[in-house]
């Protein structure tokens, strides 16, 4: 080996990083303590961009593309070492390549629930849980804020600060947004973008963003969630009066049919307690005279329309078509229609109306 293919292979002329894995976020190009040869061919994929460090400080960041590693196109880095235009000698600086492509489904949730004020249910603690994005913004100040001079940085490193400050962030968000708690898996969506603007600004300190961020479920304490279905069982049960009505009822349906001896003397003393449990709960715990119950709503009094000809009349009242039977504007055959009625009927099959006349007799037969 000569000493200029010596002198040739101590020089890097080539620069670029294939990512096989789907978590490392920063890679560090390794040069063995190799020269970069000026003028070498530095290649940065799409989803990707290679930042250059020298002696320690931050140079150059370089986004998609194939470049000539040349004065020109490294100012900073031209500047930190004084380059003339004339410059042609390797140079020694360090090339990390970072991920700027999305790291996707990465879970989050509360660790310990959280303490709101609800406006129906007062004081109470919920949990959530869900999903988010995660990218590098800035590579520059995403490697001076959190790499360092990590030369494989991984999302997992990363992850759990961030899901701490998801977490901070939907807490303090979830607190004052005023949204009662049965009322927020509707939405849901509207309250993951909430979270995900407020966190932008700190999560741009460390040059990352979160682009996408999702509230999976948010769920109550099981005691709360207990009262809140014996809640719902009152609500289909409906009156508790009428309710213990129906439940004695049914208890002394079923002493009566006993066929043991005693049937009959059971049947009496269910229905005698029965009947004391029924007047009990009606009374209240106070033993109050039971509220009689209110006057059942006054009959709805239909209008009705009659169709002649292809012409439609109406509406009119019950005792207007009354009259128009006594002159003669409606006939039994006459085809008429009210609100809830399946389609038009002859006055005659219809038996509000059929009444109507009973008043006159018929027309008299053909002769």
């Amino acid at each position: 080996m000569g000493i200029f293919d010596f002198l040739t292979g101590e020089f890097i002329d080539v620069i670029h990083w294939t990512d096989d894995t789907r978590d490392t976020m920063v890679w560090r190009f390794e040069r063995e303590a190799h020269e970069i040869k000026y003028g070498a061919k530095l290649t940065v994929r799409e989803g990707q961009a290679a930042v250059f460090i020298h002696e320690g400080q931050l140079a150059d960041v370089f986004t998609p593309g194939l470049y000539m590693l040349e004065t020109n196109n490294m100012p900073i880095l031209t500047t930190l070492n004084h380059w003339d235009h004339g410059f042609k000698s390797p140079f020694k600086s360090e090339v990390y390549y970072v991920n700027t492509t999305r790291f996707s489904d990465l879970k989050w949730g509360t660790k310990n629930p959280i303490m709101l004020r609800d406006p129906e249910f007062g004081p109470t603690r919920i949990r959530a849980f869900g999903t988010y994005t995660v990218k590098v913004s800035d590579p520059a100040v995403f490697l001076r804020e959190i790499v360092g001079t990590d030369g494989e940085f991984t999302m997992d490193e990363i992850s759990y600060q961030v899901r701490n400050i998801i977490v901070q962030e939907f807490s303090r968000v979830i607190a004052s947004s005023g949204i009662p708690v049965l009322d927020m898996a509707a939405n849901t969506a509207d309250l993951g973008k909430l979270v995900a603007t407020s966190i932008s600004t700190t999560m741009a300190q460390y040059g990352l963003a979160i682009p996408e961020l999702y509230i999976e479920n948010i769920s109550l304490p099981p005691a709360v969630e207990a009262a809140l279905d014996k809640r719902t069982s009152m609500g289909i049960a409906g009156d508790l009066g009428n309710f213990m009505q129906y439940s004695t009822s049914e208890a002394m349906t079923t002493a009566a049919s006993n066929p043991n001896g005693g049937g009959g003397m059971g049947a009496g003393l269910g229905m005698g307690m029965g009947m004391a449990m029924a007047t009990q709960m009606q009374a209240g715990p106070w033993g109050a005279a039971p509220t009689p119950p209110p006057p059942p709503p006054p009959p709805v009094e239909h209008v009705w329309h009659i169709a002649v000809a292809g012409d439609v009349t109406g509406p009119f009242s019950k005792a207007a078509m009354g009259r128009k039977v006594t002159d003669g504007g409606m006939t039994r055959d006459s085809m008429v229609w009210t609100q809830g009625q399946d389609g038009w009927m002859r006055a005659e099959d219809v038996s509000e109306l059929a009444q109507l006349f009973t008043v006159m007799p018929p027309p008299p037969p053909a002769g």
